[in-house]
């Protein structure tokens, strides 16, 4: 899921950093003190979760749950997953320096889209629910994420049109892997903390 350097359109590369910084400075500015540990947390977990890649014909695929992040940071899934981003390029070169700002914005926007969307509902809705919700947003953000790196390879010359189509389609089985760990994970933390994703509502508005 990581564009390697070089790889994109000198356009394409400085729109992303621009985007990318913009997200980062608002999640930033949005994310309150309590919610620190859990931002460390989960980029702590998308940095390994994305370390396990799995051949599939001429790529890889690994997990990221990004859903995940978003339906409990918001907007502060962007400084998190940006993290887990940069120290996956800086100790393990995947992806890119010059493309940072575009992994970021591939990975993180799908991430706050699933908060704004899925957060809310599944505020309301039973633990049970909830979880289902949680599944679908997990899924989603993959689904996002590989339609964003898609086009960001698009943009960037039609050699890569084969390439972008392959990606969209190598990811299904994640999705459905992301969609079981991202309820999983929900109902389990609203059994044990029932106010997180309220709080969440509530940090939105």
């Amino acid at each position: 899921m990581h564009i390697v350097d070089g790889a994109l359109a000198n356009e394409v590369v400085l729109g992303g950093a621009v985007v990318a910084a913009g997200g980062i400075a608002l999640g930033l500015k949005k994310l309150p003190l309590e919610k620190i540990p859990a931002a460390g947390v989960l980029s702590a977990t998308f940095f390994v979760a994305s370390l396990i890649h799995v051949p599939i014909g001429p790529s890889s695929v690994h997990l990221i749950l990004n859903g995940l992040a978003g339906l409990v940071l918001g907007w502060a899934a962007f400084p998190a997953l940006f993290v887990g981003v940069l120290l996956q390029a800086v100790f393990f070169g995947f992806g890119g320096l010059t493309v940072l700002g575009v992994n970021t914005l591939n990975i993180a926007l799908p991430a706050v889209l699933v908060g704004i969307l899925v957060g809310p509902v599944i505020a309301r809705a039973s633990p049970a629910m909830g979880a289902v919700w949680a599944g679908i947003g997990g899924a989603f953000a993959i689904a996002a994420t590989t339609l964003l790196v898609a086009a960001s390879l698009m943009l960037s010359g039609d050699e890569f049109v084969a390439a972008a189509q392959f990606v969209f389609f190598a990811h299904i089985p994640v999705m459905g892997i992301e969609a079981l760990l991202a309820g999983a994970a929900v109902y389990l933390a609203r059994q044990v903390k029932p106010d997180l994703f309220t709080t969440m509502k509530g940090a939105k508005a």
